[in-house]
């Protein structure tokens, strides 16, 4: 059996050992400040595909061309100018205003170069709610890019396996952090009810996902001829 690789952590600021130590900043501007460096670096590296860039409260908003996205986030992190090993989150933003478009944004971090980076796409109204999918550069984008759909709508073109992940898959409702999402739900109150007395509690899952004949196997030799006897367990 060959012995494990070593692991190396990744420290942060360790590939700018000359930057100033972190500080707390203070007296930041709501509007204006000093970009992230990665902001031109993209507009470099990706000529037409960068929209615009705001620094708001200290940090860089990049808005880029959705199509470009996948190849600019895979760029990010693989460049060793970049490094931007981390994805913090994956969300989506839409706005009173029905003309303003929807938002979906990446959170992205570069520990190396202690840098924050937030990439903004913007999904203009009466065009499919569509961006590709980073989950072949961050494994991790797996259930935030599913939250995302599940909640909002959007699809993430490219992913693995895109279904909800909070409500069942057989909601009907439509997507619940929607503007246009009633307080209440779509369906009133006796129909919630006659839904809920309805359904199947098993049925909210995915057999691959949680398949009990499957998870028995898994369970311990000893703990199965308890559980045939009927003892109860974990409680």
């Amino acid at each position: 059996m060959s012995a494990p690789a070593s692991f190396t952590p990744v420290m942060p600021g360790s590939a700018a050992p000359e930057a100033p130590a972190p500080t707390t900043p203070k007296r930041v501007p709501n509007r204006g400040g000093t970009p992230n460096p990665s902001a031109a670096a993209i507009a470099a590296q990706f000529p037409g595909a960068v929209v615009r860039t705001e620094v708001i409260w200290g940090e860089t908003n990049v808005y880029v061309d959705r199509a470009r996205v996948l190849d600019i986030v895979r760029w990010l992190h693989d460049d060793p100018s970049q490094r931007y090993d981390y994805l913090s989150d994956v969300t989506a933003v839409e706005f009173r205003d029905p003309e303003q478009p929807m938002q979906v944004v990446w959170h992205l971090r570069s520990l190396p170069y202690r840098r924050f980076l937030r990439l903004k796409a913007e999904l203009p109204k009466g065009e499919p709610l569509e961006v590709p999918s980073v989950w072949s550069v961050y494994k991790g984008a797996d259930w935030l890019e599913r939250e995302c759909y599940d909640m909002f709508g959007i699809r993430f073109a490219g992913h693995a396996d895109l279904r909800r992940i909070l409500m069942w898959e057989q909601y009907h409702e439509g997507h619940p952090l929607r503007k246009d999402f009633p307080l209440r739900g779509r369906f009133s109150r006796a129909e919630q009810l006659r839904q809920a007395l309805a359904a199947n509690p098993e049925a909210r899952y995915s057999m691959e996902e949680l398949t009990i004949a499957q998870a028995f196997e898994d369970i311990p030799e000893d703990m199965q001829r308890r559980l045939a006897k009927g003892e109860r367990t974990g409680e």
